[in-house]
């Protein structure tokens, strides 16, 4: 393959000891906010600045088809996938109504939907091919389709970038999408198949069973690739590999990372084995109810914000967690501190 990727930059501590004194200043107990106070400290290392902003935030939402389908491992039709999108453009489904309520700015894309999108449906074309491969018997994905898809997420962030966009939601859209994630998950972090599928879009016991084992199958056929951009290849998926390539241009130009659910997650896992240092972009918006999402969570050391049984995708966790990391910045930026309100100290008197 021949991606070009330059290092992401590394979240230096220099302003640690300025911004942790802004926020004990602020009118409450030190540290009373608790994880608040951690999110602004986040958002403000990654801007390099004490005064941080979210500016036109977006959540991009990438939608593919998946010919591993075809293997028996989810109940729904494939061409539910083109349908909701379709839905999400005209500002249906959960993520058109999460985005508007939330004034988040949907960005969706078409990175390998089986069906010639409505041209009227504002949604990006980026396809790849008519559905990523089917990896129980051959690579998701050749090194060409997986370079192209790579480098399509890489520009659509840069230009959400360009036009002043600082913070980005990630979401997916796509039948099927569960179980490369699931492939991806075992992989990374050698963590047996069994533990790594779950009811994806309301598999049964069975469902679930033929799951696993198109996994195990994926897994003596491709092996454990050194490489993670050739993990990624040859288990993913069109959007999974495109979200990943969104993610890594988010880190280099130091946008805040907001990462949805189960699927969003696995391309945080590829980005992150790509290059550690992209951790520390990402705000993890919750913890998904698809049973391997513990397993991303731990090896990623990240906490989730919410916790809400969740299992849609789309990047609904990420918009509904974004208010959240609003308003922990906006106590950095806006709240008063001590000696604008002219309210005493308590804090002080340790240091009588």
């Amino acid at each position: 393959m021949n991606l070009h990727l330059e290092p992401i930059p590394k979240i230096e501590k220099d302003l640690v000891k300025n911004i942790q004194k802004k926020l004990d200043n602020k009118t409450k107990p030190v540290g009373a906010l608790g994880r608040i106070e951690e999110i602004a400290m986040q958002v403000a290392l990654i801007q390099e600045s004490l005064n941080p902003k979210l500016n036109r935030v977006c959540c991009v939402t990438i939608a593919a088809d998946h010919d591993i389908v075809e293997e028996g491992v989810s109940c729904a039709p494939a061409e539910i996938t083109w349908q909701q999108m379709e839905n999400f453009s005209r500002g249906g489904g959960a993520i058109g109504l999460f985005a508007k309520t939330n004034n988040v700015d949907l960005v969706l894309v078409d990175a390998g939907i089986n069906h010639d999108i409505d041209p009227k449906c504002n949604i990006i074309d980026a396809k790849v091919r008519k559905g990523t491969r089917n990896f129980r018997h051959e690579q998701a994905m050749t090194p060409e389709e997986f370079e192209i898809a790579f480098n399509r997420g890489r520009k659509i962030v840069k230009e959400l970038n360009n036009k002043g966009c600082n913070t980005v939601c990630f979401g997916e859209m796509g039948i099927g999408n569960s179980t490369p994630a699931s492939a991806l998950l075992s992989v990374y972090t050698k963590t047996e198949p069994s533990k790594c599928v779950g009811a994806g879009g309301g598999l049964k016991p069975e469902g679930i069973e033929i799951k696993k084992q198109v996994i195990e199958d994926a897994i003596k056929l491709h092996g454990y690739p050194e490489d993670p951009l050739e993990v990624l290849r040859r288990y993913g998926g069109l959007e999974i590999a495109m979200l990943t390539g969104g993610m890594y241009e988010a880190a280099i130009n130091r946008m805040l990372i907001i990462v949805d659910g189960y699927i969003t997650s696995s391309a945080a896992l590829a980005a992150y084995e790509i290059d550690n240092n992209i951790k520390d972009y990402f705000i993890l918006s919750h913890a998904s109810s698809e049973g391997g999402h513990k397993y991303m969570v731990e090896h990623l050391n990240l906490k989730p914000i919410l916790n809400l049984d969740l299992r849609l995708g789309e990047g609904t966790g990420a918009v509904l967690a974004y208010p959240i990391i609003k308003t922990a910045v906006n106590m950095l930026t806006e709240m008063t501190s001590f000696e604008e309100a002219e309210v005493f100290n308590s804090s002080d008197l340790t240091r009588l």
